[in-house]
């Protein structure tokens, strides 16, 4: 090889290695802004791929369903376990976090759901032949119409002797019994799904099933109504006292579980005791006002005076809209948060229904406020004590709760401000964020008249009395009957409106940490705000219109993505946001 030669293959050589180089870089930086930039979409695409897998395995009591919804989550673990963790943004980290938090909360619902589901298979023996039908029809196939209505013909010849079965072995659990009517309502819905999708467009399905499936679409009916009202739980859930209300206290162990999940570091007795501190502070301030009002010490007294300043039926909601306004001037005067022009124009309202009023009987929020107040179904007694619950000083203070800057705003500007984190919606946040405020606007001098500091004052003493009597009721400790007790005694509510929370804290849907989440959430929000604006940090009106812009997530995520703390990989809570 001549010299020419030879410097042209040298050439060639470096060229070539670096070529290599830079392509090995390239895909290793798109790479890294895949991952860096891939948290969002990975939450939306485990959202809609665990709903859509759902509208597949429609049997979500089944072995199928397990089988295949257990892979899909350990898929996703090991995805997330791909992830170069330390390589990524506190933002990225936080959705990191929080999507894996889910996953496995996930993971543990499902595993709960299999448990229950094996104690009452015994009762639906024949949820393998609905199941197989159904999974034959998925994909079209054409079925061999006599055998299947021999099938079908066989399963409802058969309830009757396995409700002998089920009558003979009992449920254990109120829990079993719902499960049971679950499966077979579910069952129902899938033999449903069959004949809908077959008859009439399959001549030979049509004449062999019909007669044939709606005998058996009556007999699950029955069957199913047949467990739901047999006394066939061997021991029956029962009124602990006379109210009538019918919850299902969870116990010391799953209370802790949740608050680990809700990011919550502190036991339910260090809770109880957080409530009682707060409450002892609302209880000092109401004996002032009342001593203003010149009921001195008995501040119920001056409640009551209060409650009689209301308006007449019909007239309500024009004050609520008059409130809204005070409010929204009164926070742009001091410019503490930016509230969009359209947010502004797009809140609405409506009223609740007397049925919704046995829930709720103040008001209710989000894309609008809906509003309590006397309905001419409701007899004397009622109308007077929703009328006395809706007075003035009551609405003053909760208005901008249920509206700007409260529960509205937040739905205003979660919805357009990384929206993929509404599937996070933590309710120490959702419901935090509203009492941050009332605490902020009373610090600020919003509350001037006695009326408007008794009404800011009584709804921070019930958020107080939440706490006590949810977790008492939840550790075992108390009856319905306390915890309505406890409302009217420690926070002045009328007994029409104690029973409606209690009901609604029990059996309204709510989960169980709900009640907590008003004044704890506050709370932490208070103490993110001293480590954020009072250490000088940023400004005011920055800190509140970074909470609206990072989405519902927990308070400790919040506090990572401002503060800019990096997050272990394997994170669990920690942060102490109360001050000894």
């Amino acid at each position: 090889m001549n010299i020419c030669s030879f410097k042209r293959f040298c050439f060639l050589f470096i060229l070539i290695f670096l070529i290599q180089i830079i392509s090995t870089a390239q895909k290793n930086n798109a790479s890294k802004i895949i991952e860096e930039n891939a948290l969002p979409f990975y939450i939306n695409e485990y959202a809609k791929d665990f709903s859509d897998l759902q509208k597949v395995y429609i049997f979500p009591l089944s072995d199928e369903y397990f089988k295949r919804i257990s892979d899909f989550q350990q898929d996703w673990l090991k995805k997330l376990h791909q992830i170069k963790f330390e390589n990524l943004s506190v933002s990225d980290q936080v959705d990191y976090t929080l999507l894996k938090r889910n996953i496995l909360e996930d993971v543990y619902a499902l595993e709960q759901n299999k448990k229950n589901y094996s104690t009452i298979a015994y009762a639906i023996p024949f949820a393998e032949d609905i199941i197989k039908i159904q999974k034959a029809r998925r994909r079209g196939n054409t079925p061999d119409a006599a055998a299947l209505a021999a099938t079908v013909s066989a399963i409802t010849q058969s309830i009757p002797e396995i409700k002998n079965t089920v009558f003979e072995k009992k449920l254990a659990t109120k829990v079993q019994q719902q499960t049971l009517v679950k499966a077979i309502n579910d069952l129902r819905k899938g033999l449903k799904n069959v004949h809908d999708f077959y008859n009439g467009y399959n001549p030979l399905y049509s004449w062999w099933m019909k007669s044939t499936y709606p005998k058996a679409d009556a007999a699950l009916e029955n069957y199913s109504s047949w467990v739901a009202k047999s006394a066939l739980v061997l021991t029956p859930d029962k009124p602990m006292d006379n109210t009538g209300i019918i919850g299902n206290p969870i116990g010391r162990n799953e209370i802790i579980r949740q608050l680990q999940y809700q990011m919550i570091p502190y036991t339910p007795e260090e809770l109880i005791s957080i409530a009682e501190k707060e409450y002892a502070w609302c209880e000092a301030e109401m004996i002032k006002v009342s001593k203003q009002m010149g009921f001195g010490t008995e501040w119920k007294k001056a409640l009551e005076k209060v409650k009689a300043n209301h308006l007449k039926p019909g007239e309500q909601p024009a004050m609520i809209n008059r409130l809204q306004e005070e409010a929204i001037y009164f926070i742009d005067s001091l410019h503490l948060v930016t509230i969009p022009t359209l947010a502004r124009e797009l809140w609405r309202m409506d009223m609740l229904s007397v049925g919704q009023m046995e829930f709720a009987s103040y008001f209710l929020g989000g894309p609008q406020i809906l509003i309590a107040y006397a309905h001419d179904d409701q007899d004397h007694e009622t109308k007077e004590m929703i009328m006395r619950s809706g007075n003035y000083g009551f609405a003053h203070a909760e208005v901008f709760h249920e509206l700007i800057p409260g529960h509205n705003l937040q739905h205003y500007m979660f919805s357009r401000y990384k929206p993929y984190r509404q599937v996070f919606n933590a309710p120490f946040s959702m419901e935090g964020w509203p009492l941050y405020w009332e605490m902020k606007l009373w610090n600020k001098g919003f509350d001037k008249t006695v009326d408007e500091k008794a009404g800011a004052l009584f709804w921070r003493m019930t958020r107080c009395a939440r706490i006590v009597f949810s977790l008492n009721y939840h550790l075992g400790n108390w009856t319905p009957q306390q915890c309505i007790n406890l409302l009217i005694e420690k926070a002045g509510l009328e007994k029409f409106s104690a029973e409606a929370e209690v009901r609604r804290s029990f059996t309204g849907g709510y989960g169980p940490l709900y009640q907590l989440a008003y004044m704890i959430g506050a709370l932490q929000l208070n103490g993110l705000y001293e480590e954020a604006v009072t250490s000088g940090k940023m400004s005011e009106k920055d800190f509140n219109d970074a909470y609206l812009r990072e989405g519902p997530i927990p308070i400790e995520m919040l506090r990572a993505i401002i503060l800019n703390k990096k997050i272990d990989k394997n994170f669990s809570t920690r942060w102490r946001f109360i001050k000894n």
